[in-house]
């Protein structure tokens, strides 16, 4: 915390998970740094409530080192993770990270697109479908973004990761099927059979202009 500070970094500090989104409410910070293990309700539970008010960049923070409590993490709505011990210079590079994509200055400058039904505003950091808009986490939008930036073209994770260079790439790499997921879901009618964004099998992913 001391390391931020001295980096100009306005920290507010709350070390228990049943007041935590009622300081989110009150401060609406940049950025959120979430750590799983918090007194009163568990990370997890805080990142669920976050995500049903606010689409805030979350970091997670955690000691535990399996694979699959990553994704848990990523799939509740966290954008990336840090694995104690880290070193504070990281830490302080990821959530300069967020905040640039929050404020929607990653990748190129291209404004609005539309794919179909689909528009992306990119210096809004709005998407719709079909004139309705579409709630989307920092990291679900910028490979929305990426995607649609490249209609009918297939790209594969490496692809993926290239273009999304300002995303923390270990986080990323395992989260992208996942982050797809959460999109098919506030996509697609039918996320078994979807018509916007397509699967390749062994090749990676296709956002489709004419959603047939």
């Amino acid at each position: 915390m001391q390391y931020l500070v001295a980096h100009q970094v306005d920290v507010r500090l709350v070390t228990r998970g049943d007041r935590a989104v009622a300081e989110l409410v009150a401060v609406k910070p940049d950025v959120v740094l979430l750590d799983l293990n918090l007194p009163g309700i568990d990370g997890l539970e805080v990142c669920r409530q976050i995500r049903k008010r606010t689409d805030v960049p979350i970091i997670m923070v955690t000691a535990r080192t399996d694979e699959a409590d990553r994704v848990i993490g990523l799939e509740g709505g966290a954008d990336d993770y840090v694995t104690k011990p880290f070193m504070s210079r990281e830490l302080l590079a990821r959530l300069r990270a967020q905040a640039r994509r929050a404020r929607g200055t990653v990748g190129p400058k291209v404004d609005r697109i539309a794919v179909g039904s689909l528009v992306v505003d990119a210096s809004r950091m709005e998407v719709t479908l079909a004139g309705s808009p579409v709630s989307l986490t920092t990291n679900e939008f910028q490979l929305l973004h990426v995607l649609a930036q490249r209609p009918g073209r297939v790209l594969g994770r490496d692809q993926l990761l290239s273009l999304l260079h300002g995303t923390a790439e270990q986080a990323f790499d395992r989260s992208i099927d996942v982050v797809v997921s959460r999109l098919r879901s506030k996509l697609e009618h039918d996320t078994r059979h979807p018509r916007l964004l397509k699967t390749v099998r062994g090749v990676g992913y296709m956002l489709s202009p004419d959603e047939s």
